[in-house]
This record gives structure tokens, sequence and C-alpha cells, in this order.
């Protein structure tokens, strides 16, 4: 026979999004980090500007897009860390390629090239290794 009365499990998961998102290395996942990086903010930094949710989340579409065109091969994974203070938002995305990423010329032609500058704009960012690949962060200053 079962108890009437359930006790509550002695751990819960946090309430709003998990820090961390592994996504498939495919164009469609940029979209997908866009929006987590939003809900993240959202939910971490109620008060926060609209503005600086947006630059979050277009600091977050260029580091993912990439890390998909240049940081991973068909069937991997890359993974989206967000921490969010009031000083400051900090991403990383991490994959499993060892180059670090170079500003490249902009291009009219390929409509490429502008990621790492906008990332520049927005923030500070770098790089940093690990077992079986890279990350690259960026902190955008919290308004």
């Amino acid at each position: 026979m079962l108890p009437k009365r359930y006790e509550k499990p002695c751990c819960q998961q946090p309430a709003g999004p998990p820090p961390q998102l592994m996504l498939m290395g495919e164009e469609q996942s940029a979209k997908a980090a866009r929006d987590y990086a939003r809900e993240f903010v959202e939910f971490h930094l109620p008060d926060a500007d609209p503005g600086h949710t947006d630059d979050v989340a277009l600091v977050v579409s260029e580091l993912v897009t990439n890390s998909i065109r240049y940081g991973t091969k068909p069937g991997d994974s890359l993974l989206v860390v967000l921490d969010a203070t009031e000083q400051r938002t900090r991403v990383e995305v991490h994959d499993t390629a060892r180059r670090e990423p170079k500003r490249k010329p902009e291009s009219d032609e390929r409509g490429r090239g502008r990621g790492l500058f906008i990332v520049d704009a927005l923030g500070t960012w770098g790089t940093g290794e690990r077992p079986m690949g890279k990350y690259v962060w960026a902190e955008v200053r919290g308004q």
C-alpha cells in the first residue's frame, strides 16, 4: 500500500531557463540560441534594459553562427553557456574545433565577415581551450 502523503524531493531544479543549452551544429540552431538567450536574460535580469537583452541575443547569434560555420562538422553539437549579473552577461559557445576565430574581411558578395566586429562593438571577447575543442566567450556589460 502506498503512503497517502508524499514528501517533496530534497532537490528541485531551479526555476527559469538553465544556464546551458546543447544544440546541433546546424543553421537553425542560431535562432534557437537567440530565443534561449532572450528568455534567459529576461528571466534572470527582469529589470534589464531591453537593449541589453537585444545585445546579448545578437552576440549569442554571432558566436553560434561562427561555431556552426567554422567549429563543427555535420553531426557535431555545440554548447551555449550563459551567466548574468547586473554588471554583465557572459556568453560561452563551446565546439569541437581547436582553431581560434579570426576576423575576416567583410564581403558584400558573401554577406559574411561582420560577426566578430559586431561582438567587438557590443562587448569584450576571447577564447579558451578545453579537452576536446575550444570555447569562445564574450561579456556584454549590464546597463
